[in-house]
């Protein structure tokens, strides 16, 4: 039976991800069977898993999914390595639904705490302590000092914390820095350099990680449960992906196979001709960054025209921006989208969009009401036509409608996470 471990920690910024592409790939140079997963919404961090320790990654969502799909996506061999999001309480207001510590209680995980330790000396007892206390039912079973000034440094903190066992001290490091961007870190897919990076830094922390100790900290994951699955919307469906297309929730991709959906990958960005299949999808990623090129990329535009004839498509957030009219990007530079949607977007002046969603379907290829996420910094100029969905977000209020549909042709901003 597979184990599992949360990395969690009391705030965002504290250097979870870096600890735990270490920890992967440390794990993974001593043949151990090891594959990590990212608590919540998020696409960036999960790729640095996979390249960590060559394994698949998934996300668990514990606001948009059940305890049954949290189980079944947990599944799996070797040893489950999981990375908080924020910090351990932090979670959708009002009540921090969907925070690592929900995780924690539905897979009855224990959480390793990561502690920014670089400002601090005896002061990390009572945050430690206080999270160790906080909630009877989240069992915090260690910790791992980050950032640490000295060995003396180290020394104190340990001997301060006294029986709170202490599972790592990892001494700061302008080396372990990881390049980001508005929406998170820089894609691993525009990192060349990414295998240099996770090498030396498994080889920095390979002293500094107690890792028989980890190991023997993971708890069972119990018996995988099955779970409802996210209906295929055509039985050949094409999925643009390259760098402008990136962000694809796995276990979607997954329930369209297994209920016998034949995917066609194909990268607007190369200019590839759209596939022939019953059902397009443009997912989101960075649009804004790639403009130029997608309005050069005529092969492309021309053949999803071809296709809104034929078959039916969806973008998502970027995607959604490319069915558009226009985008403007960052530097205030116009440019031509496929003109299938009366979308007009603008990173020109940035504007946050950030949360959980709860969508009802008007139209498009879904039905019925759906879990969502939106995070996403462009701003609408223009948005005409009949919308997709109606929307709420977490603590239930109405965000009226959203999206837009016209013809087979449909987007949002919001990324469907699962059914509601």
């Amino acid at each position: 039976m597979s184990r599992g471990l949360i990395l969690a920690a009391p705030a965002s910024g504290s250097g979870k991800t870096t600890v735990t592409l270490a920890l992967l790939r440390l794990l993974a140079r001593r043949g151990i069977a090891v594959r990590g997963a990212k608590s919540g919404p998020d696409y960036i961090d999960p790729r640095f898993h996979e390249a960590a320790c060559a394994a698949p990654c998934v996300n668990l969502d514990a606001w948009a999914m059940t305890p049954a799909r949290l189980r079944a996506l947990s599944a799996g061999d070797g040893l489950l390595v999981i990375e908080g999001a924020m910090g351990l309480f932090d979670g959708a207001p009002p009540d921090g639904r969907g925070a690592v510590a929900d995780l924690a209680r539905h897979l009855a995980l224990p959480v390793v705490l990561v502690v920014d330790a670089s400002r601090m000396a005896q002061s990390v007892v009572p945050l430690v302590k206080g999270f160790a206390g906080h909630d009877p039912d989240v069992t915090v079973a260690g910790v791992i000092l980050n950032k640490v000034g000295s060995e003396r440094h180290a020394r104190l903190l340990r001997n301060a914390l006294g029986e709170v066992p202490v599972l790592g001290a990892v001494q700061r490091n302008p080396e372990l820095a990881l390049p980001s961007r508005h929406l998170g870190l820089v894609q691993a897919a525009e990192r060349p350099d990414l295998d240099l990076f996770l090498e030396r830094a498994a080889d920095i922390l390979e002293g500094q990680l107690d890792l028989d100790a980890l190991v023997a900290l993971a708890e069972p994951l119990g018996p995988a449960q099955k779970a409802p699955r996210l209906a295929p919307p055509a039985q050949v469906i094409a999925v643009a992906h390259d760098a402008a297309f990136a962000f694809i929730y796995p276990h979607m991709l997954q329930d369209w196979r297994a209920q016998g959906a034949e995917l066609r990958f194909f990268s607007p960005l190369a200019d590839e001709a759209v596939p022939e299949a019953g059902f397009v999808f443009l997912p989101g990623g960075y649009p804004e960054l790639h403009a130029g090129r997608i309005a050069a990329a005529q092969t492309f535009v021309q053949s999803l025209k071809k296709a809104s004839q034929e078959s039916d498509i969806y973008g998502e957030c970027g995607g959604y921006m490319t069915l558009g009219d226009g985008l403007v990007d960052a530097d205030g530079t116009g440019h031509a989208m496929a003109g299938l949607l009366r979308l007009e977007t603008s990173f020109a002046q940035r504007r946050l969009h950030l949360g959980y969603r709860r969508l009802t379907a008007h139209g498009g290829p879904f039905s019925g009401q759906l879990l969502a996420h939106e995070f996403h910094y462009a701003t609408t100029i223009k948005a005409a036509g009949t919308p997709l969905f109606s929307a709420t977000d977490a603590e239930g209020t109405h965000l009226g409608d959203t999206g837009l549909v016209a013809g087979r042709v449909a987007g949002s901003f919001a990324h469907v996470i699962d059914q509601a």
